[in-house]
């Protein structure tokens, strides 16, 4: 018992005597942390964008008959070039030459009541110089007459329009192109202003792609180049020749067309070509993907200045699978950190173990 009381005392005495850290010590700052950089390097880019599309021909339209029938014989088929005037499909015109009949019957007719009237009137005209009859009974006499007139000229306005449906029977090519789709068959009745065929002028063609809302505003700015896939080695000048001023309802994109002023007769109508669109985006500097870090605020890098480090904001222009092409408050020749910037903050002092060439971040 009186050991144990013993040790009991001596434990604070050996518990005070214990040696104390000095104040220095307890509060000496961390080492700073070892970082690889990347040294900025600006250089101008470019932004590029592609669509892909089809040819078409600037002018295509729908050949239809002027009049309603039977089609009796179709004269061409698809990717057939007719020229200015060329027959492409008849239509039966047995009804058509009855009409003519018919109004030429009619004018016939016409003209003989006109003629009959005409002397009416000339008779009653004398007669009422004489007094035999009253000016009433002139007055209709001589309205009569005008209408058989009248009658004469609707009729010959009904001939004309016969012989022209008569002609309508034929259609004919109204300019020189391709045909590119048929729309009906021999022995189809096709009413009057169905389209039979479509026809193409191959002579202007155009790329036409669908582009998004958000790629108008550069769209006009932006210099364009076409490529086909039949020949990607062979690249063509364009330019935006139209833009649709609404969008498509169900896709929600505008369709765009680019002229191909120099196409070469390789190119075809219904190719597929990609216009690929480049402008200028300004001076940016090519990074490592490591250095690029998002606090809560957007992308920044982690800009090395002597022991200390600051957050630079920046804007990413192009992402690759290594490498970051950003725009921002960077000079040539500052370095930001490359590797791990989402291990430090503000107060954090680095020391620079090595420096990446804009050479090897690719």
């Amino acid at each position: 018992m009186r050991r144990a009381a013993a040790a009991l005392l001596i434990l604070p005495l050996l518990a005070a005597c214990r040696a104390e850290p000095p104040a220095a010590q307890a509060s000496a700052p961390p080492p700073p942390r070892p970082v690889q950089v990347a040294e900025v390097v600006l250089a101008p880019a470019e932004s590029r964008v592609a669509y892909t599309g089809t040819v078409r021909a600037r002018r295509e339209v729908e050949v239809g008959f002027r009049t309603g029938g039977r089609i009796a014989a179709r004269l061409v088929e698809v990717g057939q070039v007719v020229a200015e005037g060329q027959e492409l499909a008849r239509i039966d015109p047995a009804d058509l030459a009855l009409a003519l009949r018919s109004a030429d019957a009619d004018l016939a007719a016409a003209e003989a009541q006109s003629r009959q009237a005409a002397n009416d009137a000339a008779r009653s005209r004398a007669l009422l110089r004489a007094g035999h009859v009253a000016a009433a009974f002139d007055d209709q006499r001589q309205a009569a007459a005008s209408a058989a007139a009248e009658r004469v000229a609707s009729a010959q306005a009904a001939l004309e329009l016969a012989r022209n449906r008569l002609s309508y029977a034929t259609l004919r090519a109204p300019s020189a192109g391709v045909v590119t789709a048929l729309l009906a068959e021999a022995g189809q009745v096709v009413p009057e202003g169905d389209a039979v065929l479509r026809l193409a002028d191959p002579s202007e063609r155009e790329l036409v792609v669908r582009v998004p809302e958000s790629a108008l505003p550069e769209l006009r700015e932006a210099a364009a180049e076409a490529r086909f896939w039949a020949r990607p080695d062979a690249p063509l000048a364009t330019a935006l020749r139209e833009l649709a001023p609404q969008a498509d309802g169900a896709l929600r994109t505008y369709a765009a067309r680019f002229s191909l002023p120099d196409a070469p007769d390789w190119v075809a109508l219904g190719m597929t070509g990609t216009v690929r669109l480049a402008r200028d985006a300004g001076m940016v500097a090519t990074l490592p993907l490591g250095a690029l870090h998002d606090r809560g605020q957007g992308p920044m890098v982690w800009r090395v200045a002597g022991e200390r480090i600051e957050a630079v904001p920046v804007r990413v222009t192009a992402l690759g699978e290594a490498i970051v092409q950003v725009a921002g408050a960077l000079q040539p020749g500052e370095k930001v950190v490359a590797l791990g910037p989402q291990l430090l903050d503000p107060e954090s002092r680095v020391r620079v173990v090595s420096t990446r060439l804009a050479a090897t971040l690719r």
